[in-house]
């Protein structure tokens, strides 16, 4: 018996919902514009973006100049926010935010435009431009609604996105050493640490920078060691000097230590730059 009711009850809600499908169907061959219209807004209210997202598109066009235009194309932009098709997503709202600059629902819209740039944000560990827009945007949000509602999340999306583009900076920098180019490493690392001065990185970047100097001190031709161990040397006190309970203390000590040697075993060889010149050929009569 109770399973007679399990399927008496399953085919009552597929003959249902093949009924609301055929109405769907026919609504969208042969309704008027205000029948899709209301049926639009019905179906947006209930969470059916799809359905709503599908008859909106069409009758956007269809709505110029008339009152319903503006909600429409605001439902339109957010049905696809909610099936998270974020680049659709941006791009309407901006069209909304254009078209209708004096609506009221301009900073909601601005708002989830930056929502959906920062939704599409890739990983770390892809190409970032989508990003650094997302970041943008939502700064513009900021400059131009400095009191709006949705201030204090627009403000942890961007913390979020920064600290995304922070982490890229270090692994891409870091990269540069662990493929053994050296000398970028150095300029990445250091370029990094300006950049981020307070970053949770910034101990990983100062030691391997001076890793990475020195590695490229001890790779270096002659004439070029005095002043890339020199660069080691300085490294390392900054590092001393900033990270004075560092675990990597010993392993930097050993790399200063080893640069104080070579540049005192460099001390014995003469500079290319000061040698002496050759004996100039005595003059003539």
């Amino acid at each position: 018996m109770r399973f007679s009711r399990l399927i008496t009850a399953a085919l009552l809600t597929g003959t249902l919902s093949l009924g609301s499908c055929t109405g769907y169907q026919k609504l969208l061959k042969n309704g008027s514009v205000n029948e899709k219209y209301e049926a639009a807004i019905k179906y947006y209210d209930k969470g059916d973006f799809f359905r709503s997202g599908t008859l909106l598109e069409e009758l956007i066009p269809l709505l110029k100049g008339r009152p319903e235009a503006e909600k429409a194309q605001f439902y339109f932009a957010n049905t696809n926010y909610k099936q998270r098709n974020y680049v659709l997503a941006a791009y309407y709202f901006k069209q909304f935010i254009d078209t209708y600059p004096n609506s009221p629902q301009v900073e909601e819209a601005s708002f989830l435009r930056a929502k959906s740039l920062y939704r599409d944000s890739p990983s770390y560990e892809l190409d970032q431009t989508n990003t650094i827009t997302a970041v943008e945007t939502i700064q513009d949000f900021l400059n131009t609604y400095a009191s709006s509602q949705f201030k204090a999340e627009a403000e942890s999306m961007s913390q979020e996105l920064q600290k995304k583009l922070e982490n890229k900076a270090f692994q891409s920098a870091k990269l540069y050493y662990a493929l053994r180019y050296n000398q970028a490493a150095v300029t990445s690392l250091g370029n990094f640490v300006q950049q981020y001065p307070g970053s949770v990185y910034s101990e990983q970047a100062d030691y391997i920078r001076l890793q990475a100097q020195y590695a490229w001190a001890k790779e270096s031709i002659e004439s070029k060691q005095r002043e890339r161990f020199t660069d080691a040397v300085a490294y390392y006190q900054h590092f001393i000097d900033t990270y004075p309970q560092s675990k990597n203390l010993r392993l930097a000590q050993a790399m200063y230590d080893d640069s104080r040697a070579e540049l005192e075993r460099l001390k014995s060889i003469p500079d290319a730059n000061t040698a002496a010149s050759p004996t100039p050929a005595p003059a003539t009569n």
